[in-house]
């Protein structure tokens, strides 16, 4: 867990290939949807495009249904979920049998540092690498070092949908780290060190 431009994505890839298991982000799956046109995607863009969070229970069951594939039964990791109070305690409920969560990992970031790293941040919409316009350029300006693929700003990251959708994430989601503290399950990391640093400190609490 942790606010938007935390580096929540960069640390989860590494994480699932060092246990071997999937990885699932919700925002990925959200894209997914809206790329081949679905029903929920249009739902997903409408909200996600305002900075808000897509309503819990079209998200609660699209994860939950991801979870329950075949292909996590050895474990996973998730990115981005969950966000609010009503999705912990579904999530917390959903896995209950197969002996609940093992770990929460918050990343902490102060605001200054968020804004400016989701206001410089470029993705590729094929393979979805990261990169950031000062910090983390691509080697060819606008391409994707992997792929070749012209890279883009999500919606979300728009200077003007930011600052409100900070707003939303402080407004649901403090209550969600207080949820998980209160399960003695959470660990908090500092999340403004570099990349390798913070994989390290990752790797201790988990």
């Amino acid at each position: 867990m942790g606010p938007p431009g935390s580096g929540k994505g960069t640390q989860v890839k590494r994480l699932s290939e060092r246990l071997g298991v999937t990885r699932m982000s919700t925002g990925d799956l959200f894209r997914s949807h809206q790329a081949r046109g679905t029903e929920l995607g249009l739902v997903a863009r409408s909200y996600m495009e305002k900075g808000e969070y897509v309503p819990d229970e079209v998200t609660i069951g699209m994860v939950m249904e991801w979870i329950d594939a075949p292909e996590q039964s050895a474990g996973f990791v998730l990115d981005g979920f969950p966000r609010t109070l009503a999705q912990a305690e579904a999530l917390d409920k959903g896995v209950a049998e197969a002996g609940g969560i093992d770990r929460v990992i918050y990343i902490r970031v102060a605001r200054d540092e968020l804004i400016r790293r989701l206001t410089g941040r470029l993705v590729c919409p094929k393979c979805q690498t990261p990169y950031h316009a000062v910090s983390a350029p691509p080697t060819v300006e606008g391409e994707c070092d992997h792929c070749g693929e012209e890279l883009y700003q999500r919606e979300d990251d728009r200077p003007e949908v930011l600052g409100h959708r900070l707003k939303v994430y402080e407004r649901e989601t403090a209550p969600v780290i207080e949820y998980y503290r209160r399960s003695a399950n959470l660990k908090e990391i500092d999340g403004e060190g570099t990349t390798e640093e913070v994989e390290r400190a990752l790797n201790v609490a988990a």
